[in-house]
């Protein structure tokens, strides 16, 4: 199996996965933001999740940020909306699926 059909399998599961569990908890407590935070930093180790998630997420803009610039990939906007709509666990393989798709088609790869 290529790397590149790895990655757009985790992209699909990164998706569906994530959004499952976000549908079960608005059909039990709809657009209840308090509740929302009240269960994520709830506990500590809740918490920890939280914040490991969120650094991780700030890692990837600054690694899809100089990957996409240094492979001079189009349409970065699109892995930053998938990041802010869905998670991480859907925009990084994502990301990954596309780059290996350009690196694939790229003659040179450029280096820096």
């Amino acid at each position: 199996m290529s790397r590149k059909l790895v990655y757009l399998i985790l992209a699909v599961i990164g998706f569906i996965l994530p959004y499952y569990f976000l549908i079960s908890f608005l059909m039990t407590h709809g657009f209840a933001a308090r509740v929302f935070l009240n269960q994520l930093f709830g506990t500590p180790i809740s918490t920890f999740f939280a914040v490991d998630l969120l650094i991780s997420c700030v890692v990837f803009m600054i690694f899809l940020r100089r990957e996409a610039e240094r492979h001079t990939m189009k349409y970065q906007w699109v892995y930053w909306i998938s990041l802010l709509t869905v998670g991480l666990s859907f925009a990084l393989p994502l990301f990954l699926w596309a780059r290996e798709g350009h690196l694939e088609s790229s003659p040179m790869i450029k280096q820096g």
